[in-house]
């Protein structure tokens, strides 16, 4: 690799094409974003492996073509010792490991421990460069999965046998998505009203230009032992302009439904009672989740600096694809509805 990235520091880097024609090896490479990052990969011309559990569950996914799949379970402190890790053959290790539901005992064994094993393994097998899909709320933490991925970053920035990239994205664009099928069927969009007319905003990015983002970082000097937040191109958008879109793009009438915020509080702490009082791991999780819904609720997730904005794909291009396409069925964000159109 050191003659690689030594030849590629005379070339001036450019986004979306630059490549260090090094080993790239991706963890979660099937959730939602690891997919788009294998595509990328393979697109930017690297010699790609993604790594999930079952292979006979992506079989035929178009977004792995040219790409080499292999089976290892990240959960297993040992994976350094798996064939996928074998030493001399893992140049660059990409991290999209994510739990999917966020209560304290997903997010520490996968956010953390399967992503520290992820880290381990990389380190055995002489690789260079650690890329980590982190999250922007990360920064403002109150939530164990932050705490959690906050854990891995801590021991990431720490060592030093390799350096790092960590990329901190607003919100997917699934997770603004969610209330697609409610405005589609006629029913009005739900909103938080945080007071005096506030609601929250974001700027979230597509998964491909995330993807694209992830890759630039193998080869892209100035975001060495970086860490990067990152939104879509769009200014902030608030919960009632999403709304606004939604209904325009499905041909409805703007109809919208506007819930205190405070109606969080008292769901929340009616299950954490229950929780502390009866020593409930099921209702801990509830609680936790709660908090959860709270916080996307009531937190901008933004930015502004032109260095953290990147891509061109906006949200309405996306509410327009996906009124024509339909979008995945995603347990954790897409309501009352699994039908695609």
């Amino acid at each position: 690799p050191s003659s690689r990235t030594a030849a590629l520091k005379s070339t001036a880097f450019e986004s979306g094409v630059s490549c260090t024609g090094e080993k790239v090896t991706i963890v979660g490479a099937s959730g939602y974003i690891g997919k788009a990052v294998v595509r990328e990969c393979v697109r930017r011309g690297y010699a790609t492996r993604a790594v999930v559990r079952d292979a006979s569950k992506v079989q035929g996914e178009p977004k792995f073509q040219g790409a080499v799949v292999v089976e290892a379970d990240v959960t297993d402190p040992l994976l350094f010792s798996q064939p996928v890790f074998k030493k001399g053959e893992v140049d660059v290790v990409i991290s999209c490991l994510a739990s999917r539901s966020g209560i304290k005992s997903d997010s520490y064994a996968i956010d953390y421990q399967a992503t520290l094993n992820s880290l381990e393994a990389a380190k055995a097998a002489g690789a260079r460069h650690f890329v980590l899909l982190s999250a922007y709320c990360v920064a403002k933490p109150w939530l164990q999965f932050q705490f959690a991925k906050l854990k891995f970053e801590e021991a990431l920035t720490a060592q030093s046998d390799m350096s790092y990239s960590i990329v901190r994205p607003t919100a997917f664009f699934k997770s603004v998505s969610g209330q697609f099928e409610v405005v589609d069927s006629g029913a009005p969009f739900v909103y938080f009203d945080l007071g005096g007319g506030r609601n929250a905003k974001c700027n979230p990015i597509s998964e491909a230009d995330l993807a694209v983002a992830l890759i630039d970082t193998i080869a892209d000097p100035a975001k060495k032992n970086f860490i990067w937040n990152l939104g879509g191109p769009d200014e902030g958008l608030t919960m009632v302009k999403q709304g606004e879109m939604l209904a325009e793009v499905l041909g409805k009438e703007p109809s919208q439904i506007a819930v205190p915020i405070g109606l969080f509080d008292v769901i929340i702490n009616s299950l954490q009672w229950i929780a502390d009082t009866f020593k409930s791991e099921k209702f801990e999780n509830a609680a936790e989740l709660g908090r959860i819904g709270k916080y996307y609720a009531v937190e901008d997730m933004l930015t502004t600096d032109p260095s953290e904005k990147f891509g061109s794909t906006t949200l309405l291009q996306h509410y327009q694809k996906i009124a024509v396409e339909g979008q995945e069925y995603d347990p954790y964000t897409t309501m009352f509805s699994s039908k695609k159109k």
